[in-house]
């Protein structure tokens, strides 16, 4: 099983940041783009690097250990691996690599090392590990790091940041210590790795006024207390029906037990299959409701914040959001849902193109979002979504709506948009943004896909930061006789940082990277030329989000890795 080009450069950035540094590496992909196949991969290359060595992959849902586990059989059959999940049945403590629920092994950790220590831990859905030291993750770590004083930490994420502590590679307490490598919704939407997401404004909106908070998230019996009232929800599920008409597969996250029984209830009143999901619901049920609804023998499926992750279901094309929630993280994980793909069957799949054309003409060229909980305004367009501070407010994002009118589609779309990503319909030149003033008018995705650009001159400059800020870079690309700027953060830590290391990489610049400014200025003679750029609409300005590099790479000599490796990763 070949690997895409993503997950290679993912692996390949877990271990080029070993080589450099002694710490713990985060990796951010996107829902759907395959942390599974990459974690299998890792795995494999650590064992043919160091036979000797003990893996465990900890997630906190049965689902996830179970296809983590699958995946590593089917891309390695013949790995050392074993199950260790109450929930799974199987307590395969002698594995060289084990495949974890944190619920069961949390407090085992001494029992399974009595036949070796763990030497790499990978967290899967690690943004879910609690701040808390006295939960079960901060326990289990705490003992693994007493029995493996130079054990090492790999994360696994589609969302990086916590609801109450910002980024996972930020701050004194934090497990990891950079995110080494990103590959985002867009990136895979542009990549035909995704499916496209749509979003058309709704008439219900669900009202979280006196609703009180707790973790910095809302109160979950004031929430369903708040939204479940038979008026709306009834008024909801007649527009989920009247939109969903030609879509096969729904998913509705609700805001507590009753309220995804109650959904459920006003669904199949209209005749349409539905079962619900609630952390009330047995193991033999839940399995047996999920496997019909894959196999489209249900139509809709409610739930109650159990369906966020380990849930994969390509056929999802629609998503009602029926829970408002304060928190980034389970926003995007819901909406991650819709974004698997069903390709038409006989297309060709070799390039983003074709593979853009076989979702398109496929059972699901795209999953319609249905914002009932006003979160795209609270968040922003989940592939441009930035974690907040704890403590600091939160803004809206402005959005205009396609007019049916003038002939377009109605579908929602961020104000900068100059043509609608559905339809074609293109917004005159001055426009005024039509923004609405309640919370379900947000477009689910930022606007339409980058633009590439041919560059006909590069140019570095020093930029100085706002007092108590870092330097950066500037960057600026000359596109015929427009200029366009880029900022690169070599001195800055966490994302920017990452960021502005995979720049120098990907340009052919010599390692280690630059630390500040100056350095990269003086060693800017390192790097490849950008021949073209991609880049989309924000605001009144255009932003880069993608790069083209002059080939001249000579042919390379094939390099033992493993050797590589155990000369300069500190196990």
């Amino acid at each position: 099983m070949d690997l895409r080009y993503y997950q290679s450069e993912g692996e390949q950035a877990v271990f080029d940041y070993w080589m450099d540094e002694d710490g713990n590496p985060l990796v951010d992909f996107a829902t759907g783009c395959g942390k599974s196949l990459l974690a299998a991969s890792l795995i494999k290359r650590l064992l043919d690097g160091w036979p000797d060595m003990r893996i465990m992959v900890v997630t906190h849902v049965m689902e996830l250990i179970e296809q983590n586990y699958l995946e590593l059989v089917g891309f390695w059959p013949m790995a050392p691996a074993g199950i260790y999940s109450a929930g799974l049945g199987r307590r395969d403590s002698r594995a060289q690599v084990i495949f974890a629920g944190i619920q069961t092994v949390w407090n085992k950790l001494e029992q399974i090392c009595k036949h070796g220590g763990i030497d790499v831990i990978i967290v899967d859905e690690c943004h879910t590990i609690p701040i808390n030291d006295a939960t079960r993750y901060g326990q289990f770590f705490k003992m693994a790091r007493e029995i493996t004083p130079d054990l090492k930490v790999v994360g696994l994420t589609a969302t990086p940041y916590r609801l109450d502590s910002g980024r996972l590679d930020e701050g004194e307490d934090r497990i990891f210590d950079k995110v080494v490598y990103t590959y985002g919704v867009a990136d895979g939407i542009n990549d035909g790795y995704l499916a496209p997401l749509s979003s058309k404004a709704t008439a219900t909106e669900l009202d979280t006024k006196g609703v009180g908070r707790l973790g910095g998230d809302f109160k979950k019996g004031d929430l369903q207390r708040a939204v479940d009232k038979t008026s709306v929800t009834s008024a909801a599920v007649d527009e989920i029906v009247a939109k969903g008409a030609d879509k096969r597969s729904w998913l509705c996250f609700c805001s507590g037990v009753d309220h995804a029984i109650h959904v459920r209830d006003e669904i199949q009143s209209r005749g349409i299959t539905c079962e619900a999901i609630t952390d009330k619901t047995g193991k033999a049920e839940r399995r047996d409701i999920l496997a019909a609804y894959k196999n489209y023998e249900i139509r809709a499926l409610t739930n109650n914040n159990v369906l966020t992750t380990g849930f994969n279901h390509k056929g999802v094309d629609l998503i009602a959001f029926l829970r408002p929630t304060l928190s980034l993280s389970l926003y995007v994980q819901m909406a991650g849902r819709g974004t698997r793909v069903l390709y038409a069957p006989g297309m060709p799949l070799e390039t983003a193109e074709q593979r853009k054309a076989a979702i398109a003409a496929g059972p699901k060229p795209n999953c319609l979002v249905l914002d009932f909980a006003g979160l795209v305004d609270k968040h922003g367009p989940i592939d441009m979504v930035n974690p907040k501070e704890p403590g600091k407010g939160t803004g809206e994002a402005p959005i205009k709506i396609c007019p049916q009118e003038e002939g377009g589609c109605g579908e929602k779309v961020h104000a900068s948009a100059r043509v609608c990503r559905e339809c074609g319909f293109e917004f005159p030149i001055n426009e005024e943004p039509k923004i609405k003033d309640h919370a379900s008018d947000a477009p689910i995705l930022s606007s339409t896909a980058p633009e590439p650009r041919q560059v006909t001159r590069r140019t570095f400059r020093f930029h100085e930061g706002k007092p108590g800020k870092k330097d950066s870079v500037k960057v600026t690309y000359m596109i015929g006789l427009t200029p366009i700027p880029e900022w690169v953060c070599p001195a800055h830590e966490g994302y920017a940082k990452n960021k502005a290391d995979q720049y120098w990489k990907k340009h052919g610049g010599d390692e280690p990277c630059p630390e500040n400014p100056l350095e990269w200025l003086e060693r800017q003679a390192e790097l490849k030329d950008t021949i073209e750029i991609k880049v989309r609409p924000k605001g009144r300005y255009w932003e880069v989000c993608g790069h083209t590099v002059e080939l001249d790479v000579p042919d390379a000599q094939p390099v033992d890795w493993a050797q590589e490796l155990e000369d300069e990763i500190p196990f």
